[in-house]
């Protein structure tokens, strides 16, 4: 399908997922030149006229090997500098997983707020939007940016592959910590509607951290005898998801299951999920599990692909649709 007002680049980080995009909207990637120079430094520019057009940039910030997410921020503000000094029309930052986001707020004295950096720096180089999938703090993110900022939400992915393996069951969706609460009530509604019951609770589980030392054990609900679903942005050490799921399993879950958006699985990630009483680990591809050495969760890992949604926001924002409407 022709649509001559529309660019879609992707930098070649984000070359599988990027294709993936372009395919489901039916169009040719944008042209561009990436030259990469002994001395570390390198150089990105469309190879095509955007004067005029609406430029959307594809790039997941996440860590890998060969390529650190500095690197591919770095990349990606001289490409999106280059768009905007090329007269494009409007330019979007697609950016499945947006790095820094967990930093949002200042818990100790002097810290930095690097969601907010982020923002900034992203806004200098003359972007008009960005887009990305389940901020790790939706209001901090809505607020870091003064550019439009566009947010998709993986609870309807979650709901539709969870409905065939919870129908008829009570289910209860568990928050590994306070602060997930609205996130996880979110698709306890959300799931309830589509399973059309309202046999599906909710619970969370106390949760510290200081110095990077996770501590608590108390879980606020009723779990015995239920399907368990925790509920949650992202995985990086797997720490959190393994330390509810045994809880859940103590307190007398059924059948317990995890979903997150994002699956860093940084550090020992892999051995520590592999030893939690999970049935399933759902994922997103956001950010692809290469970290994970697939014997230790053989059969127990799924990952659920988001490039038709963010196809489908693309679209909703270049026509001025609703990505409101499109998530519900």
């Amino acid at each position: 399908m022709s649509r001559p007002d529309i660019r879609v680049f992707f930098l070649s980080e984000s070359r599988s997922f990027g294709e993936q995009v372009c395919t489901s909207l039916g169009i040719a990637p944008g042209k561009l030149e990436e030259r990469h120079f002994e001395d570390g430094e390198h150089k990105n520019r469309p190879l095509e006229n955007v004067r005029g057009k609406d430029v959307f940039v594809i790039q997941s910030l996440y860590d890998a090997p060969g390529c650190s997410v500095n690197d591919k921020l770095c990349r990606l503000l001289f490409f999106l500098g280059a768009l905007h000094d090329a007269s494009a029309g409007r330019i979007t930052a697609v950016l499945p997983y947006l790095c820094y986001a967990r930093k949002d707020r200042k818990t100790k004295t002097r810290d930095p707020v690097t969601s907010r950096y982020i923002a900034q720096i992203l806004e200098a180089v003359g972007i008009d939007r960005v887009l990305t999938m389940d901020a790790h703090n939706l209001a901090a993110y809505q607020n870091a940016f003064r550019c439009h900022a566009d947010h998709l939400e993986a609870k309807k992915l979650f709901a539709e592959h969870f409905t065939p393996l919870v129908r008829d069951r009570p289910v209860v969706v568990v928050s590994p910590d306070v602060g997930g609460i609205k996130r996880a009530e979110a698709f306890r509604s959300f799931l309830a509607a589509v399973l059309n019951t309202d046999d599906v609770s909710s619970a969370f589980m106390e949760k510290h951290r200081s110095a990077g030392v996770v501590s608590g054990e108390a879980v606020v609900g009723d779990i015995q005898g239920k399907t368990a679903i925790i509920i949650d942005d992202l995985i990086s050490s797997g720490g959190t998801i393994a330390r509810t799921a045994q809880a859940c399993r103590q307190r007398g879950a059924d059948t317990i299951y995890a979903a997150a958006t994002h699956g860093l699985f940084v550090a020992d990630a892999g051995k520590i999920l592999s030893a939690a009483p999970l049935q399933q680990l759902v994922v997103t591809d956001t950010v692809p599990p290469f970290r994970l050495d697939e014997k230790l969760l053989a059969g127990r890992l799924t990952v659920l692909g988001t490039a038709d949604l963010f196809a489908k926001s693309i679209l909703c924002i270049h026509n001025g649709d609703s990505i409101v409407e499109l998530l519900e």
